[in-house]
């Protein structure tokens, strides 16, 4: 992984880490590698609603206009939709500024290629590389610099593929529905209603600064209580770029994204849309649903956490489904990343389908108990030659035996180390994982 790309693109506190200067040369290299030699490039922009928005997309706009490169400006909007949208425009590629569920003060850059995909880690290494030797880049002047045009049909392009994605409509189905201030706040209610469904709207006022802030997929109590105490069928919480999405049933229970993941997998399977009755998901996914999945006759294909990683391997593998606990959903026949609103709208079809509540389609699984902590380091980079910490994950692993395992790794996007423990009880999980988070701690805190 280079100095700048970690998982998912760049990512930094916006103008500290993550300054406009780097954006502009990101932007440069950026284009001047993806973009078309045979005619005038094109890049599609969006951004989620974070106040330093203006401020990176400014300084993208310009690098990418400063090598020939036109652009095309979608302005807010969610990543799954520039991913769609990037193939939709035959553009060379997409590029989305937003850090997801992170907090306002942070942001970040995402790519993707012509096909919508999300660009793999050699191309950013390329990226990385260029931005290393700027002097060779071309700057053209004239009438060859790019130009920015506004993308006014875009959004209109978006909600009408994501509504064609499932026969008829949602009629009847009322809803809680909370969009972390985010992405998401004006497309989604616009999708959901234009479906028929009625919506309980949560999160809907974004001001720059409260994206994600204690509310959306990882901060579900608003969401909770309204499924519990009000006539609604389901809950549905995005996270400030929309990629992801958890659903919370009618009785207030939290439905992550192995839950859905499981529900969507058995329903493919028998409607025969699943090729080779194959879904792909991370080493971080419950053991729960791997059990529910054998009993269902459907094989479970592990990858390293992140979606572009789970979407590398269902290309390989050559199924249509894969997906995160964290609520990152690939429906490789609607999109090319993880979309929440596609991923929503689905579990609703699947519900009005079958005639089930969400809370008996999601009973397929068990989950195991499963601990994680989150230990804040100085450098997640040290973990790898960690004797100490390697040799504590050895003795729990052995410990918990073959009703459990542990799983330490980095963090993608945060200075973190993240230790997660299964086991057969909550009890042996929470003293396995804080016996090794203290280790880790100690080591490098």
């Amino acid at each position: 992984m280079g100095k700048f790309f970690g998982t998912d693109g760049v990512r930094g506190v916006a103008n500290k880490e993550l300054t406009a200067e780097l954006a502009f040369n990101i932007g440069r290299a950026g284009a001047s590698l993806l973009a078309s030699k045979t005619k005038r490039g094109k890049i599609v922009i969006g951004r989620d609603t974070r106040i330093s928005g203006d401020l990176l997309e400014s300084a993208l706009i310009s690098g990418i206009c400063s090598v020939g490169v036109d652009v095309l400006r979608v302005g807010v909007i969610t990543t799954p939709a520039i991913s769609y949208l990037t193939k939709s425009y035959s553009a060379d590629a997409g590029i989305v500024i937003s850090a997801s569920h992170n907090p306002a003060e942070y942001n970040g850059i995402k790519f993707f290629g012509p096909s919508g995909f999300k660009i793999p880690d050699e191309v950013e290494d390329e990226i990385e590389k260029k931005m290393q030797l700027d002097e060779l880049t071309p700057r053209p002047i004239g009438g060859v610099v790019g130009v920015v045009k506004n993308a006014i049909d875009a959004k209109e392009r978006y909600i009408e593929h994501v509504v064609s994605t499932i026969h008829g409509d949602l009629d009847g189905f009322k809803i809680a529905l909370d969009c972390a201030n985010g992405a998401s706040y004006e497309v989604s209610p616009r999708i959901l209603r234009e479906l028929g469904v009625d919506i309980f709207a949560l999160n809907v006022e974004p001001d720059g600064l409260n994206i994600n802030k204690e509310c959306g997929s990882t901060c579900l109590e608003d969401v909770q209580e309204i499924t519990k105490f009000h006539d609604v069928d389901l809950g549905l919480a995005y996270d400030g770029d929309a990629d992801r999405v958890i659903a919370v049933d009618e009785k207030g229970n939290i439905v992550d994204g192995d839950f859905i993941l499981a529900v969507c997998a058995v329903y493919l399977k028998k409607m025969g849309r699943l090729p080779k009755n194959t879904v792909v998901t991370t080493v971080m996914t419950n053991l729960g649903f791997d059990l529910a999945m054998r009993r269902e006759g459907i094989n479970v294909v592990k990858t390293d956490v992140g979606d572009k990683y789970v979407l590398q391997e269902m290309l390989k593998c050559g199924t249509v489904l894969g997906g995160e606990q964290s609520g990152h959903i690939i429906f490789l026949d609607h999109n090319a990343t993880g979309d929440g609103i596609i991923t929503g709208i689905q579990l609703m079809s699947i519900i009005r389908d079958t005639g089930e509540k969400l809370s008996e389609l999601a009973a397929i699984m068990r989950r195991l108990p499963q601990v994680l902590i989150n230990v804040e380091v100085v450098d997640k980079g040290k973990l790898k030659r960690n004797e100490n910490i390697w040799k504590a994950v050895k003795e729990a692993d052995k410990k918990l035996g073959e009703k459990g395992r542990i799983l330490v790794r980095p963090s993608g996007t945060e200075p973190l180390i993240r230790v997660m423990v299964e086991s057969d009880t909550e009890e042996k999980a929470n003293a396995v994982a804080k016996k090794v988070a203290d280790i880790v701690g100690k080591e490098l805190g």
